[in-house]
């Protein structure tokens, strides 16, 4: 009976919001999460970063529909006194039963077949003509496909880390395994750790790792103030050298991008033997001597050191260009301080989002992430149909008045250019007199 029922406000679930003490609202119901956190398949960060609020609508977007049955045995029994459902939440949600319904989210469709193809046709160029052939020019071109292989094995780690390749959660890890940490040698654990911490604080300036890039880069003059990263634990200080490097930001950002790759080996290293709790430790360190092994043997078959240093520069410099897409799905959009809300899921992603428009046939160049806004929005729909719910997308967009951002690979470079530019101008006030002057226009408009 209803009023047998127990109701707690918005502010007493709040307070629920640290390690141990976690409670989160699905669909006016308040769950306790505190000891499940450790377990979560998605990590802990996610639920660190929406807890204390209602999270109906991340769940949804990230859970099927079987996810439901196990609630309950977290349902505190209290529900949210006054709990709404703004229009943007019910038109969102009306959308994602319509593509359940469809069947959208099962059918993952021939891409990751044909990618897979591809990517195997690619590896074999590249060791008939390293292990073939003594010609500079086909070692150079070798080594341009090794990064194009590169690529295309990351889009389909991607895909298998949101379990869209695959039926079963056994094969997409596999898949994950091979594609990620084998072929590319960059470690699926690391990328999951940041990318699902992405996804649910897109765009927020101490909450999203994929924006944490001081003392190298910086989107907003916010970060001068030394933010703290909810998400690293630890100050992103912006000192003498953050200065000096963000004030040329927008002339070293394509080619940082071109050995951006070094990093990413940089990070699983840290993260697999650091002494955090990571899912499948041994698994990814395994696949990472499997990179290892066969990456240092295939560059030594080279016949000289020229060639070698040509070969690993070549490969990872054409990376550069996935590298690149990444930072313009993101780097000029709106940027926030503070945890993300639950309740304006909608709203957050695509306030923080640029689509890359291109032609279909280029769909398989960008890995279906030039729809970075329906990726978000709909993190387990395979890449297949992206392109067929994009109109749907913007229709909601125009209904709600929200901004559905969607330029060419080349605008998108020049809005990405600018941003970086404004940042460093401004890093450049603060060389000079110690305080940024635009710090009050950054806290009017808050972006990028």
């Amino acid at each position: 009976m209803e009023c047998d029922k127990k109701y707690i406000t918005i502010q007493q679930l709040e307070q629920h919001n640290k390690p141990g003490d976690l409670w989160v609202s699905i669909n006016g119901k308040v769950y306790n999460v505190s000891d499940w956190s450790k377990y979560h398949p998605g990590g802990e960060t996610p639920l660190l970063n929406l807890a204390g609020k209602d999270v109906t609508d991340a769940f949804t977007a990230y859970h099927p529909a079987t996810a439901w049955q196990y609630l309950n045995k977290f349902f505190t029994g209290y529900r949210l006194k006054d709990y709404k459902v703004s229009e943007v939440s019910k038109d969102y949600r009306s959308l994602i039963h319509e593509f359940t319904k469809a069947g959208m989210f099962e059918n993952k469709g021939h891409t990751a077949v044909f990618t897979l193809t591809s990517v195997a046709a690619m590896f074999g160029f590249v060791f008939y003509g390293v292990l073939c052939c003594n010609s500079l020019w086909v070692h150079l071109c070798s080594a341009m496909v090794l990064g194009m292989a590169w690529i295309q094995s990351a889009y389909i780690g991607h895909d298998s880390g949101h379990y869209i390749v695959m039926s079963g959660h056994g094969w997409n890890k596999l898949v994950q395994l091979i594609t990620g940490n084998c072929l590319t040698g960059i470690s699926i654990a690391w990328w999951k750790w940041t990318h699902n911490a992405h996804h649910i604080a897109c765009n927020s300036l101490d909450c999203d790792p994929d924006l944490q890039h001081i003392p190298v880069f910086a989107v907003s003059s916010w970060l001068f103030n030394s933010v703290t990263s909810s998400f690293y634990g630890r100050k992103l200080e912006f000192d003498y050298m953050a200065r000096i490097l963000i004030s040329y930001q927008h002339w070293t950002f394509y080619p940082i991008m071109c050995v951006a790759r070094v990093n990413l080996y940089i990070q699983t290293f840290l993260l697999l033997f650091s002494k955090r709790k990571v899912q499948d430790r041994t698994l990814n360190i395994m696949g990472i001597i499997v990179f290892w092994t066969w990456f240092p043997l295939l560059v030594s078959w080279l016949p000289n050191w020229s060639h070698r240093v040509m070969f690993v520069l070549t490969s990872f410099a054409v990376t550069s260009i996935q590298h690149v897409q990444f930072c313009l799905n993101h780097f000029s959009a709106n940027v926030y301080v503070g945890p993300p809300n639950g309740n304006d899921w909608f709203e957050k992603q695509t306030n923080g989002t640029l689509d890359i428009s291109c032609s279909p046939w280029m769909d398989w160049f960008f890995g279906g992430l030039q729809f970075q806004l329906e990726h978000h929005l709909f993190p387990r729909l395979p890449r297949c149909h992206l392109r067929q719910v994009a109109p749907l997308v913007k229709d909601l967009c125009n209904k709600h008045n929200l901004p559905y951002k969607s330029l060419s690979f080349w605008e998108a470079n020049e809005l990405t250019i600018r941003t970086l530019k404004m940042a460093a101008m401004e890093a450049r006030d603060v060389n000079n007199s110690g305080v940024s002057k635009n710090f009050l226009w950054e806290a009017v408009t808050i972006h990028g």
